[in-house]
């Protein structure tokens, strides 16, 4: 195959990204109206549609992360890195899967201070957030909590659940503060997505990156992730 038709096939596989992309975005809206329909209060109705939910936007996720990673590699992926108030991404991030939180019984706090501001791009990071957020519906018992705080002058934000916790090879790969590049091998998509991502975000000789251990305030899996 010739080097123009991998161009040419490259260009298709994104755009017919985008479009399934925007799609599952549709069905996620339509599925969120029917959360809310007064004739869908049968417990194992809304644990049918939740599932439903829970899957669209996991496929969304990757989607979107795909898309991203491919528009890095085309060097045209827009970087907006401006000042934002950490609380506020949170809550735009936890506002998008609020049905599914109350179908699976998972309880969501927040531990940040409202005027904690930092700069990054709020778009890119919101996504890295909403995927790691959404594997951790998968895997908690109970509870997820987010939280954010200064620590060496570096902004570290933390998503941590009551699940079993990270197996010990994804945590040989992303150790607790492990400054590491991403690794292009790597099977872990979102990982690796929010690593690139990370890597964005630079002050000076500081590079941004993320950290997997287990424990935490909840006992299970905490993702971090640093931003100088």
């Amino acid at each position: 195959m010739t080097n123009d038709h991998l161009l040419d096939f490259s260009f298709v596989l994104a755009a017919s990204v985008h479009d399934m992309k925007n799609s599952l975005g549709m069905l996620l809206n339509s599925l969120e109206e029917v959360m809310g329909l007064p004739a869908l209060q049968q417990p194992e109705q809304r644990k049918h549609v939740s599932t439903l939910q829970y899957e669209a936007s996991r496929i969304n996720s990757e989607l979107i992360q795909l898309l991203t990673i491919y528009r890095l590699n085309q060097q045209n992926l827009p970087v907006n890195i401006d000042e934002h108030y950490i609380s506020d991404t949170f809550e735009d991030q936890l506002a998008r899967n609020d049905m599914l939180f109350v179908a699976q019984s998972i309880e969501v706090t927040v531990d940040c201070d409202g005027d904690l501001a930092w700069f990054y791009d709020a778009e890119l990071m919101g996504n890295v957030i909403h995927n790691v957020v959404i594997n951790a519906v998968r895997y908690a018992q109970q509870r997820i909590c987010l939280s954010a705080e200064v620590e060496n002058d570096d902004l570290v934000i933390k998503i941590e659940d009551d699940g079993n916790g990270f197996p010990q090879f994804m945590l040989d790969e992303y150790p607790l503060d492990c400054p590491g590049k991403p690794d292009a091998n790597s099977t872990q998509l979102g990982l690796f997505f929010a690593s690139r991502i990370a890597h964005f975000h630079r002050q000076g000789d500081k590079v941004g990156h993320i950290a997997l251990s287990n424990g935490g305030t909840l006992g299970g899996g905490v993702f971090r992730i640093y931003l100088p």
